[in-house]
């Protein structure tokens, strides 16, 4: 009797949770995703399975699975599980916690897991609070994180923890999820009639991004307000899918040719020095979905290409983009990469670099290889018997740093300036030496 009471309380409960918490995994065997660090025989998962999971870090996008992860580790681990959110806990609740922990350790020999939700919101002293617990094993930690551990957490807590980078699931991770949640009848939709169109579940994958709870609590919404046809059936198409999770579906595929094509305008119109336009191409990618990195690629290469020495900070800028993206992720990622471009596009354009590079390729592929003249080989080897350097002039040792001399046993132009920007002064210097 007791029993069909708590079944029907745990039921209860399971109605009241929102979709994404009710198909949270409940063991190592439902999680999805995350192979490099949980795939079979890998280190995080051994421990897991074994019960000896010690103090580790958990850092990523949302949405990917490390609230998911410390869950997993509650339900499989014989010790007390504790959690605390950052943003409303302080050092005197973690006091607590500490003197709860080494009574249960005392009296039962029960190890404590203290889950810390947001950790890089605990400030210094709240850190350090945690510290002597966590290095004496008073308390195991699972800190989770959207921020670099690296950046945001006390150093020396960082050192006594593991840490593991999660990543955004991939597109074939999520539409398993998706499936799931459809079919499953005690914690998804499984016990209703949902019919989905292939277009609206794969917008809700393509807009999530890697982040599943994102996906799923708008599958929620679109179940959830949507009426039954006459037949019963709950049918869920593209135009309910943008507007469950607020995004309208473009043509944008990241395989197919809107790819190539929509980098190609955003390239054209950087050259082109249109920053409208290049804004423009910039921002369907980024809704699109695009790869941040691969955008930031692209602004590099056309700032080493196409401005090249006309500005020479063009190519400064976008390789700090694309560090900033790498740092920060999206969505923030697309500011620095929007000044980067507009930059690019705005800077005066000269190719002679490139086209500079190209011809002394075209030369030596067509087998013209010069020989090293003898006064710019290796002086260290060969200097007596072959005289290899003898005669080499050392340009700081004459006035403005240059001298006359034979750099290449045959005269070839390939560099040529242009009378662009800060090419110009290049151009009038080589003129004068």
């Amino acid at each position: 009797m007791i029993d069909d009471l708590f079944e029907k309380d745990k039921k209860k409960d399971l109605s009241r949770m929102p979709l994404a918490a009710r198909m949270a995994p409940r063991g190592l065997e439902e999680f999805v995703g995350q192979e490099k660090i949980l795939g079979k025989g890998k280190l995080l998962r051994r421990v897991i399975e074994l019960d000896k999971t010690g103090s580790i870090i958990l850092f990523g996008p949302p949405g990917c699975g490390k609230s998911a992860l410390a869950k997993v580790i509650a339900n499989q681990t014989g010790g007390f599980f504790q959690e605390i959110n950052a943003v409303i806990s302080g050092v005197e609740e973690l006091r607590k916690i500490s003197k709860q922990a080494e009574q249960r350790w005392v009296i039962s020999g029960k190890k404590t897991i203290l889950l810390v939700d947001e950790i890089h919101h605990f400030n210094r002293s709240q850190q350090d609070a945690l510290l002597p617990d966590v290095e004496k094993g008073n308390l195991v930690l699972i800190g989770i994180t959207t921020e670099n551990p690296y950046f945001y957490v006390n150093a020396a807590l960082v050192s006594r923890s593991q840490v593991f980078e999660f990543k955004s699931l991939q597109e074939k991770d999520l539409e398993f999820v998706l499936k799931k949640a459809l079919a499953d009848e005690e914690r998804g939709f499984g016990r209703l009639a949902v019919k989905i169109e292939e277009a609206a579940a794969n917008h809700l994958v393509k807009v999530a991004n890697g982040d599943a709870r994102k996906m799923l609590n708008a599958l929620e919404l679109a179940v959830l307000s949507t009426k039954p046809d006459k037949k019963g059936m709950i049918n869920i198409d593209l135009a309910v899918a943008e507007e469950s999770i607020q995004k309208k579906a473009i043509v944008y595929d990241k395989k197919d040719d809107q790819h190539y094509d929509t980098i190609s305008a955003f390239i054209k119109s950087m050259r082109g020095s249109d920053p409208d336009a290049t804004l423009y191409w910039l921002a369907k990618m980024v809704y699109g979905g695009e790869d941040p990195r691969f955008i930031a690629r692209r602004i590099a290469i056309c700032a080493a290409e196409d401005v090249g020495n006309a500005d020479p900070l063009a190519l400064v800028i976008a390789n700090s983009a694309f560090q900033i993206v790498e740092l920060v992720g999206m969505p923030e990622g697309r500011i620095p990469l929007a000044q980067a471009a507009v930059y690019v596009a705005c800077a005066p354009k000269s190719n002679a670099s490139y086209l500079g590079i190209e011809q002394a390729l075209g030369d030596i592929e067509k087998g013209e290889l010069l020989e090293v003249p003898n006064h710019l080989k290796d002086a260290n080897m060969d200097r007596e018997q072959l005289g290899h350097g003898q005669g080499y002039k050392y340009p700081h040792d004459f006035p403005g740093g240059y001298v006359a001399q034979e750099y290449l046993p045959k005269k070839k132009k390939y560099y040529q300036p242009k009378d662009i920007g800060f090419e110009k002064k290049i151009k009038e210097r080589l003129k004068k030496d």
